[in-house]
């Protein structure tokens, strides 16, 4: 429980930074409220509004302060018809709603922004939103849409050159990963806005960043990498004086020190961050924080002082009407009566905490929800809802974590990065046509000249004739080395358009071989020998491909990577490329057997499912694939065994009936957790 629930707190707390800087002062607040009653009414006074609305209401958690400023100003931006008044009248009430939980007023009133940046073209404002939105798509585990929605961010923050932006993006694309377990890219993006924000030198970016990166080390259980990132932050903060920041470090130091059993730093650290918020009036910070001080009390089965602390939390989140505060507070205090043997009155609140979450659409509050209602009817007996609740909690759990996002992610993320390539290129063909049509404009003038030119060119006429057969030759030669390095449709896809898009293929197989000790073999052989036999290997590799309806897509040192069903969709795909799989293996015994050290031992591993496949780069460009698919091929190659076909779950249910196969049981694969994996025979 405890690492589950100190999660949640700071993946929530991370958003809402996003949202509430503290950037300005009392001072401010104090000037706008002076102003206010000298304002005419006009376009000044409904900045005025929407600033109170911003920095005297939800930046520091006065909700009904914050809606009733820009209610007002949303009424007088529409009488003056001030569409970009209206524009951040509805992105403050949306940023209001999202705060207190209430996800679909939020959207709602966050489109309705867009739609009018779109109308006044205010590129800055359009990213805002979609950023906002991405962040209440996260809020509800929408994953590949909050994905979408922060990379359209990123798009437009790179177009009008904004770094700031483009480096909080990177760390909102690094939280999505982070939260779907893919840590190696939620650090890609991570490290990404570090170096950006370095060098613009946002010090409140930098340590965000340090921040999010520690949250990452916290999952993985490396709590003194966790530490020191969050120290750095920490360091950060103090020297800029952002009290929230700091707050929400010592917050996140203190989820660490809990999770290492040191509960007297956790809850010095925890009573710190609470300090602070309760200084600066962050009422949302303050129930986070009393949660958090819960959570440690519950950790050590001192259930009384966790049961005054969760309904602290619920106090100030039913006072500032935050729903999924409110959701996450009912199934704490139920989880600890079930704990106290209390089990029907914790059913009650657990069965209040999945109501509203599942009004808000909260799935993770839902799966939390769910796992507490299967512990309280297990303690009372009630092994059949027990159970039913335990499948729900599994349902949920699956659908944040399943296949399918990770294919979502996948696909949004290629399809951006396609979009932005082609783009890049769309503009530079427009350079070259509008430097092309300059050139024809000066050469105009010289149209004696160009009479000149046409005669000298009619007696090379013969010339040229001539050379027809030789460039057909020619042509035939660039048409075949076309056809070596891309697939015969997207080398005609490239030739009639220009470019070729990624596509999305659902159902394929991916094939990954790896020589076992490649280094040591090389050790063994001269560079002539070695690159010899690694030649020779891979020429009876495509050769046997070659038979089975199966695309090569590259070599990479001494693995070799190939699918099936793709770029022609093959109900086959499986069967085809176990059957190459075990051909290879089979040629690799048998030159094993001929020629001993002086060849290699081969792994082989397949996992079928979903990839997107297209051109990389401009210059020597490459067909290639990617997706978890491709990534659980090189898991399966990697926890095979040489002269064995490993292949996963999914493809063992495609060929079962085709193939005899030794089941494993399940093994463990890096960063994918226990898979079930057979060998073909």
């Amino acid at each position: 429980m405890k690492k589950i629930f100190h999660l949640f707190l700071i993946c929530f707390t991370l958003i809402a930074a996003d949202e509430k800087a503290y950037a300005q002062g009392q001072t401010l607040i104090d000037s706008l409220l002076k102003e206010l009653p000298k304002q005419k009414e006009d376009t000044n006074k409904v900045n005025v509004l929407n600033s109170l609305s911003k920095f005297g209401g939800w930046q520091i958690g006065n909700y009904d302060t914050a809606l009733y400023y820009a209610r007002n100003a949303l009424q007088l931006a529409e009488k003056l018809g001030f569409k970009k008044g209206r524009a951040n009248s509805y992105y403050n009430i949306g940023v209001v709603y999202y705060t207190q939980g209430n996800y679909p007023e939020a959207l709602k009133n966050y489109f309705q922004a867009v739609k009018i940046q779109e109308e006044i073209s205010d590129k800055k404002g359009i990213a805002n939103s979609y950023r906002n939105i991405g962040i209440v798509y996260y809020a509800q585990s929408n994953y590949p849409e909050a994905l979408k929605e922060y990379l359209s961010t990123l798009k437009i923050y790179e177009e009008i050159g904004d770094k700031n932006g483009i480096a909080y993006s990177y760390n909102n694309i690094g939280l999505v990963y982070a939260a779907q377990g893919n840590y190696p890219e939620a650090l890609k993006n991570y490290f990404q806005a570090v170096k950006i924000m370095k060098e613009i030198g946002d010090k409140a970016g930098i340590a965000n960043s340090y921040n999010n990166i520690g949250i990452v080390y916290y999952a993985q259980g490396n709590y003194p990498e966790a530490l020191k990132n969050y120290f750095l932050g920490l360091k950060l903060m103090k020297e800029i004086g952002d009290t929230q920041g700091i707050a929400i470090l010592y917050s996140n130091i203190g989820c660490v020190y809990a999770a290492q059993d040191n509960y007297s730093e956790a809850l010095k650290n925890h009573f710190q961050a609470l300090k602070i918020r309760e200084e600066i009036g962050d009422k949302d910070g303050i129930a986070n924080s009393y949660g958090n001080i819960g959570a440690v009390y519950a950790i050590q089965g001192n259930y009384p002082e966790a049961l005054k602390n969760h309904f602290q939390a619920l106090k100030i989140s039913e006072a500032i009407g935050d729903k999924k505060g409110i959701a996450g507070s009912y199934n704490n205090i139920g989880t600890i009566y079930t704990n106290l043997h209390h089990a029907k009155e914790g059913e009650a609140w657990l069965q209040k905490g999945l109501a509203l979450s599942k009004k808000i659409g909260s799935k993770e509050n839902i799966k939390e929800s769910y796992s507490g209602l299967a512990a309280a009817d297990s303690a009372l007996g009630n092994y059949k809802d027990a159970f039913e609740n335990y499948k729900q909690y599994t349902v949920y759990k699956d659908s944040l974590y399943n296949e399918e996002n990770t294919r979502k992610l996948t696909q949004t993320a290629m399809q951006y990065e396609f979009d932005k390539k082609q783009l890049a290129d769309h503009l530079k063909n427009v350079q070259a046509q509008k430097l092309a049509k300059e050139r024809l404009q000066k050469q105009s003038v010289y149209t004696y000249a160009g009479a000149g030119i046409a005669a000298l060119l009619l007696a090379f006429s013969v010339f040229i004739f001539r050379n027809n057969k030789k460039l057909s030759v020619e042509k035939e030669k660039s048409e075949n080395l076309l056809l070596n390095i891309l697939p015969a449709e997207v080398a005609d896809e490239l030739k009639i358009n220009g470019n070729a898009g990624a596509k999305y293929f659902d159902k394929v197989t991916v094939l990954f071989t790896d020589f076992v000790d490649f280094t040591k073999a090389g050790e063994r052989m001269s560079p002539q020998e070695l690159v010899s036999e690694l030649h020779q290997c891979f020429k009876a590799f495509d050769e046997i491909i070659g038979k089975y309806d199966i695309e090569k897509i590259k070599t990479v040192g001494d693995a070799y990577l190939a699918v099936s069903g793709l770029p022609n969709v093959n109900a086959q795909h499986a069967q085809n490329i176990v059957g190459a799989a075990r051909d290879i293996r089979n040629f690799m015994l048998a030159r094993r057997a001929q020629m001993g050290n002086k060849t290699f031992e081969v792994r082989i591993g397949i996992h079928s499912g979903s990839v997107v496949a297209g051109i990389v780069g401009v210059k020597k460009f490459a067909y290639d694939i990617w997706g978890d698919t491709v990534n659980t091929a090189a898991r399966m190659e990697q926890s095979g065994v040489a002269g064995k076909v490993n292949i996963s779950e999914t493809t063992y249910q495609l060929i079962k009936e085709d193939f005899t196969c030794e089941y494993r049981g399940e093994l463990e694969a890096k960063n994918k957790g226990m898979l079930r994996m057979y060998f073909v025979g």
